[in-house]
């Protein structure tokens, strides 16, 4: 995986809050920082913008496997194959007393050939760095089992594209913009099952990759996302996904996406997930289904 200027950035941008965080809890002693506290899978995996979640879908989780007591760190690298284009996203997350999450990811998408039909030139690139947040609000997924409140987090994911020409050519209005969500997720432990909702408040296009608002719709507008998993054994989780769009460019229309995953949890340090997973129609290309990969490692 190559590592550029920015993802240095963000690890130190990752690292530093840590550090500020941890110097602040001052009842924390420094060997159970890193107390893994929390149980297997409960901090999700990493979601395409760099999220705690599943593989398309922030969840109502912290991400990381520290409990209240202590911090959480992961990296994970993504590659999603698609007929016409290719996703590769890498980035980190923190998880601050499994209370407060900040993230980063950066996303690069190659158009491939497709980039010459579009007449950008084959294998023109569109990269998107995503910085993110989610506090935790209410409720507890895994100890509160009596009841029926799920945990629920409130987040944003601040995005910048690199391509503000193309974005303004294609009818988008806006290079850079701000998602607002509200996760909910409630963990059933004796049934082995999680249930997920997300409310997003949006204009990006294409998660941003095609920018922000467009000449068909300009402004947010709000968009549901969900994911249901099952947990076939303790390392073994199996789900879906589905998670709506919106249609904001006249030149091309914009469909949901989902996807189906499998995701298993070595231990606490290591998880791979596996998916197929169906973007719909982007940039006129026909429906863009393929396989999704990712890795992820922490502590």
């Amino acid at each position: 995986m190559k590592v550029t200027g920015k993802w240095q950035a963000a690890l130190l941008f990752t690292a530093f809050w840590a550090a500020q965080a941890v110097s602040a809890e001052e009842t924390v002693h420094h060997d159970s920082w890193f107390d893994e506290g929390k149980l297997l899978a409960t901090g999700g995996v990493s979601e395409v913008e760099g999220a705690g979640g599943g593989g398309l879908v922030p969840w109502g989780l912290i991400s990381g496997y520290g409990s209240s007591d202590g911090i959480g760190v992961d990296a994970h690298g993504t590659y999603i194959h698609l007929p016409s284009f290719t996703l590769t996203t890498e980035g980190a997350a923190v998880g601050l007393f499994d209370r407060l999450e900040l993230s980063y990811a950066h996303q690069s998408f190659d158009t491939g050939s497709a980039g010459a039909k579009l007449g950008l030139g084959k294998g023109f690139t569109f990269d998107v760095d995503v910085y993110g947040a989610k506090l935790k609000l209410a409720g507890d997924a895994v100890y509160d089992q009596e009841g029926w409140l799920p945990q629920i987090t409130a987040g944003l994911q601040y995005k910048t594209n690199n391509q503000g020409a193309v974005i303004h050519a294609i009818g988008g209005q806006h290079q850079n913009g701000t998602d607002y969500y509200l996760a909910a997720t409630k963990l059933f432990l004796a049934e082995r099952l999680l249930l997920n909702l997300t409310l997003r408040e949006t204009e990006a296009n294409q998660y941003g990759i095609l920018g922000f608002g467009g000449d068909k719709h300009d402004g947010y507008s709000t968009q549901i996302e969900s994911s249901a998993a099952f947990l076939f054994t303790r390392k073994l989780a199996l789900g879906v996904e589905y998670r709506t769009k919106p249609d904001n460019l006249a030149f091309a229309k914009e469909q949901d996406a989902y996807d189906f995953f499998v995701a298993y949890f070595l231990n606490k340090n290591l998880s791979l997930t596996a998916a197929y997973v169906d973007l719909g129609d982007i940039a006129l290309q026909g429906r863009q289904n393929g396989a999704y990969v990712s890795l992820q490692a922490g502590f």
